[in-house]
């Protein structure tokens, strides 16, 4: 074995991480997420002669299962963000039922859909975020364990709501004929 060359820097090691660490920064750092969903999902479109708006959310609701699933899961991620950045369990907690309540609804066809239009539970979390954003506090297990028991909880209602569409869609077509 050769001797080290005592010219050499000493070898350093070097720390991966899959996630990069938290920094020390506040929880408005997902403002900028939180609005985007809020405006995609709940705010892209004005209804011709009105004020009221509507977004991605209720109109991929209209898809039986998927439509309102998919809008669950991207909610879902949000509340990932939110508990990354730490904020505090009552705001993660009235976050995680606006969406429990728009998917738990969204189960209904068409009735769903409008709901959804009305109740924008996204643009309702950026708000949540916009009234809580300050210090950010480290996230600690309690806080993990909280947001993967919320998404479990989502996880079931979507597979009901799953579900009662295929149990819907299937009572509809004997209805018709067609099975």
């Amino acid at each position: 074995m050769a001797a080290r060359d005592s010219r050499q820097p000493p070898v350093q090691e070097v720390e991966f991480e899959v996630l990069p660490p938290e920094s020390a920064t506040d929880s408005r750092e997902a403002e900028p997420l939180f609005r985007w969903l809020a405006f995609f999902m709940d705010n892209l479109v004005r209804v011709p002669g009105t004020n009221f708006r509507i977004g991605l959310d209720p109109i991929i609701g209209l898809i039986p299962g998927v439509g309102d699933t998919g809008a669950a899961v991207i909610s879902a991620m949000a509340l990932l963000k939110a508990a990354r950045l730490g904020l505090p369990k009552i705001v993660m907690a009235r976050m995680a039922l606006n969406i429990l309540i728009n998917q738990i609804v969204g189960i209904v066809p068409v009735v769903g859909d409008a709901f959804s239009a009305w109740f924008k539970s996204n643009a309702r979390n950026y708000k949540l975020l916009q009234e809580h954003a300050g210090p950010r506090r480290k996230s600690n297990r309690s806080d993990w364990a909280f947001v993967v028991g919320v998404l479990l909880l989502l996880g079931l209602v979507v597979v009901v709501g799953l579900g009662v569409t295929v149990f819907v869609l299937q009572q509809l077509f004997q209805l018709l004929g067609l099975a």
